[in-house]
């Protein structure tokens, strides 16, 4: 019998639930944005939350067009059963390729708000692109990133890196959840940004690289009781 590889055994957890694709740009932008959204359920709004809202809903309409030799999808549900991750693109264009299986090659496009290209957002695509690669049999080379602000698409190619590195999101995403802790906050730039800034409170009992340390001893199956220990040498 043929051993499994490990690249195709799926990410489990002890809950095995199906993660959102959405929460790995939060786990890549900020560990404990992401345990405050999706372990204790915390959310608040403000203006650039509520603007990207409003850019969603007008690409998150279910609908489909065609133009010379591309199919255009929107809100296309998402899943992958070896990541356990799951969500909905708001665009995916199927451009006509004689070398996919069905003649046609998925590429991914990912509305945002803003208009600077941040790893969190190519984090985030790539995981659609590994979806729709399970999903359709064929390999999924390139994707883009809209950016509201500046009404320009950036293409995104997903590398062997982006790949690796969206594929360790998901294992700190699924590692954070299991946990059920939320990590000490890192006060930074990113924080004036941060619609939930008022109640995460990042100034309070913060220590320089504490979350991405925690974080890493989790995904990496440690016992956070020893990251804590080495905190205090």
């Amino acid at each position: 019998m043929q051993s499994e590889r490990a690249e195709d055994k799926p990410i489990l957890s002890e809950s095995d639930e199906l993660l959102p694709i959405s929460g790995l740009q939060h786990v890549v932008f900020c560990p404990r944005q992401a345990a405050l959204i999706h372990v204790e359920r915390v959310w608040r709004e403000n203006s650039a939350t509520t603007h990207g809202k409003i850019l969603h809903e007008r690409v998150d309409q279910p609908g489909q067009d065609r133009r010379a030799g591309v199919i255009i999808k929107r809100a296309v549900p998402l899943r992958s059963d070896r990541l356990r991750i799951a969500g909905l693109a708001d665009t995916v264009e199927y451009h006509e390729d004689a070398a996919a299986p069905d003649g046609f090659r998925p590429f991914p496009v990912e509305y945002k708000r803003g208009g600077k290209r941040r790893l969190a957002d190519e984090v985030q695509l790539c995981a659609q692109a590994l979806c729709l690669a399970e999903l359709h049999g064929c390999s999924v080379r390139h994707g883009a990133l809209y950016y509201g602000a500046i009404k320009r698409r950036v293409e995104v190619e997903f590398t062997e890196q982006l790949q690796a590195r969206t594929e360790q999101a998901v294992r700190a995403f699924r590692a954070l959840v299991d946990a059920r802790k939320v990590p000490a906050p890192e006060p930074g730039a990113k924080c004036r940004e941060c619609s939930l800034a008022e109640l995460c409170m990042p100034e309070a009992c913060a220590k320089p690289g504490r979350a991405a340390r925690y974080l890493a001893a989790l995904s990496s199956g440690l016992d956070p009781a020893s990251y804590r220990g080495q905190e205090a040498e």
